[in-house]
């Protein structure tokens, strides 16, 4: 019998209207202490998944709203078990009040994460699509929404299913064999599952492969705008935030330390970085902000590189571009592009150049357009690529696993050193969809969880 929990589904927040979630063997008879239906009927003989009108009392008794709610028996619903939802005006005082008497009715506060944990242990849903869960509620793109949404609904258990029935196929066989040496049981051959090992090893290979895409999907891309002091670094933020995120002024030297904003640059979430002006300082404090500008730079995925093209290059200019110069992707922002030019492409050793104007816009549709064309805003957003650093290194374990096999193929080890290695790439694949996971794993995935989900 499980226990009945309860939580706010909707958050805090003031809106047009709030949800409390219930979910447990006794949701519908604690609720219905709580929540009286305008006929007088019980809420457990309420037609199934329909909204009944109501009203909803605190602890007192008191009406607090009329409002309405929705019973769904299980095993038909979210968690599998019965549930309820009482949807009543949105505001934080109802939703509390309400939750409270819920609370002295017998149900107890639900903890981050459990109706989805026991939609998992109900098997409701396997583990990638559990975890798939909270990557769409914290999605920040319709992009990273969308393929968080493809894997809810399984799109990367559809991708590692044949791969795991392949080595439970191989494995079987094998057992098999040894088990019932007496019965009419094709022979076990190891080089008969050559093929199916290098084409599993092929599948796990790719799905890696769109990992980096996925980091980038679901946290943006670190982005570090560095140039010379004054040269319009945090102009450029500003612009882009759409509003005075740091302070501009006449002054070199201005920005001190490194300031970070999250913006949406055509399809693509970028983790803007304004450094400090790169230059040789006597200023302590400034010269910790060139260093962690030097150190931004190592860590960001892109480097917007500013030069004000109204004036020759100076020293400090020639400084910026030799710490940019080895790195694999620079966007030069010609500032100041409204003015006469003193500096122009053939001047710079890069490749992604764009005359550009914090001033008048000039140049911003060119570089939204370059930024979606390196991080790939056209990628495929239908669950298919890999987001989650847990499962990735899960993925990664099995794919050596089933590379140990293959090597162990090819020198003609004996069969069952080579299962031991497939067996640790179906544990280890077992991880990413829940068939192995141990108990301390899956209580700190749903850790990552919101209060009512």
């Amino acid at each position: 019998m499980s226990e009945t929990i309860a939580a706010v589904s909707t958050g805090n927040q003031i809106s047009a209207i709030g949800i409390i979630r219930l979910t447990g063997d006794d949701c519908a008879d604690i609720a219905g202490k709580v929540f009286t239906r305008i006929n007088g009927k019980p809420l457990r003989d309420a037609p199934a998944r329909k909204l009944v009108l109501g009203t909803l009392s605190d602890s007192a008794g008191r009406t607090i709203d009329q409002c309405m709610a929705v019973y769904t028996p299980g095993p038909n619903s979210y968690t599998g078990e019965d549930t309820v939802e009482i949807h009543s005006h949105g505001s934080p005082a109802i939703l509390a009040a309400g939750l409270d008497a819920l609370y002295r009715s017998g149900a107890r506060p639900a903890r981050r994460g459990e109706f989805t944990k026991r939609a998992f242990l109900n098997g409701k849903m396997d583990l990638t699509s559990a975890e798939a869960v909270i990557d769409l509620i914290e999605a920040e793109t319709a992009e990273a929404a969308a393929n968080a949404a493809g894997q809810v609904t399984g799109a990367l258990q559809k991708k590692l299913a044949p791969i795991y029935d392949n080595l439970t196929d191989l494995c079987s066989h094998f057992h098999a064999v040894l088990d019932y040496p007496d019965e009419d049981i094709d022979d076990f051959r190891l080089e008969n599952y050559s093929a199916a090992l290098e084409s599993d090893a092929n599948a796990l290979s790719g799905l890696m492969g769109t990992y980096g895409q996925g980091q980038i999907l679901k946290r943006g891309v670190r982005a570090a705008i560095v140039g010379k002091p004054n040269v319009g670094k945090s102009s450029l933020l500003n612009s882009l935030a759409g509003y005075e995120r740091v302070i501009v002024t006449e002054i070199a030297g201005t920005t001190r330390d490194t300031v970070e904003e999250t913006v949406k640059v055509g399809s693509t979430v970028l983790r803007l970085i304004d450094t400090a002006g790169i230059r040789n300082t006597s200023d302590r404090v400034e010269a910790m902000g060139v260093e962690r500008s030097r150190e931004a730079v190592k860590n960001a995925d892109v480097v917007i590189l500013m030069i004000d093209s109204s004036v020759s290059l100076t020293p400090e200019d020639l400084e910026v571009i030799a710490l940019c110069q080895t790195l694999e992707r620079v966007i030069v922002l010609l500032n100041k592009g409204d003015l006469e030019p003193m500096v122009t492409q053939s001047d710079l050793p890069f490749r992604t150049i764009i005359s550009f104007s914090t001033k008048t816009g000039e140049g911003m549709g060119e570089f939204a357009k370059t930024i979606d064309e390196m991080f790939g805003g056209d990628a495929p957003c239908d669950g298919s690529i890999l987001t989650n650093a847990r499962q990735y290194d899960a993925i990664r374990r099995a794919y050596e696993g089933i590379m140990r096999a293959r090597e162990g193929l090819n020198i003609q080890m004996p069969p069952d050193a080579v299962l031991t290695d497939v067996e640790y790439a179906m544990e280890a694949m077992g991880e990413v969809t829940g068939a192995t996971v141990r108990e301390d794993i899956t209580s700190r995935i749903f850790e990552r969880f919101c209060v009512g989900k």
